[in-house]
């Protein structure tokens, strides 16, 4: 045996004992989370208390007149609850996909068949494959399944989405009279696009879940939006000639504005798969 054998052994016990380490998790409610969060429990709190004594004020005057004020808070106050609870559900089912990939990520079968269960019963392109899901003996497999149909499926569905978002953009950008109105149309229509991958993906985002989105798709409205004035500057600083300023910038304006829908639309999708990309 060679000197160099002990140390060989070292070596291969220690590849060995190396094993895949699920990524952390970072999420968590930032001090900015909180911060909004406490200003909204006071404005709502304080406009409750305001309108319970209104409410009292006007009973004291007339029980009709006080039923009807009652009722008018009661509608605005529960249209504000259920718009509380859609966030929820919203934000809910973001974290439901982090489960699933910490599972899958993990090994650990049990956790991750039953995410994926609950995923393929909200996702019609995911629904017939259940039986086969169920019966999955492991993580490999179930990724395997998934792999093959609903996720391939959504991607291509995903890409049909960014194509005509991408056609859309370009023809706003092309005709668009600033470089500003460009900026927001694109950030709008961007926006509008990610909310349908994700409901593509059986999720239902409100104004926090698309802001998450965004943020998990390495995109931001204002990012996307400054890119999108700096490269509509650049290009019509690239010629002098107004006619062809028109034609020729206004047209590599409107690509660039497409390809980076199309872009969007990918990262969309990956970052709602319920396996990430591998």
């Amino acid at each position: 045996m060679s000197p160099d054998a002990p140390a060989e052994k070292l070596d291969l016990r220690w590849e060995q004992a190396v094993v895949a380490v699920p990524e952390a998790r970072t999420g968590g409610w930032s001090n900015l989370s909180l911060a909004a969060l406490g200003a909204a429990s006071l404005v709502l709190g304080l406009s409750a208390l305001d309108a319970a004594n209104f409410v009292a004020e006007q009973f004291a005057r007339s029980p009709w007149l006080g039923g009807i004020t009652l009722l008018v808070a009661l509608f605005g106050f529960g249209l504000i609850g259920w718009a509380g609870i859609r966030e929820m559900r919203g934000l809910a089912a973001l974290d439901a996909v982090d489960r699933a990939r910490v599972a899958f990520a993990a090994g650990d079968t049990a956790r991750a068949r039953l995410e994926t269960l609950r995923w393929a019963e909200s996702v019609p392109a995911a629904r017939d494959l259940l039986p086969a899901l169920r019966d999955a003996p492991d993580t490999a497999t179930l990724r395997a399944l998934l792999e093959a149909g609903p996720l391939r499926t959504l991607d291509a569905q995903a890409v049909s989405l960014g194509r005509v978002a991408a056609t859309q953009a370009f023809a706003a950008t092309a005709i668009s009279p600033s470089p500003a109105w460009d900026a927001l149309v694109f950030g709008w229509r961007a926006i509008r696009l990610v909310r349908q991958v994700a409901a593509l993906h059986g999720l239902r985002p409100g104004f926090a879940g698309t802001v998450a989105l965004l943020r998990r798709s390495a995109f931001s409205a204002v990012s996307v939006a400054a890119t999108n004035v700096l490269a509509d500057a650049a290009t019509r600083a690239v010629v002098s000639n107004p006619l062809i300023e028109r034609l020729a910038g206004e047209a590599a304006t409107g690509l660039v504005a497409a390809r980076r829908m199309l872009s969007l639309a990918r990262a969309a999708a990956a970052a709602c798969r319920i396996v990430p990309p591998a």
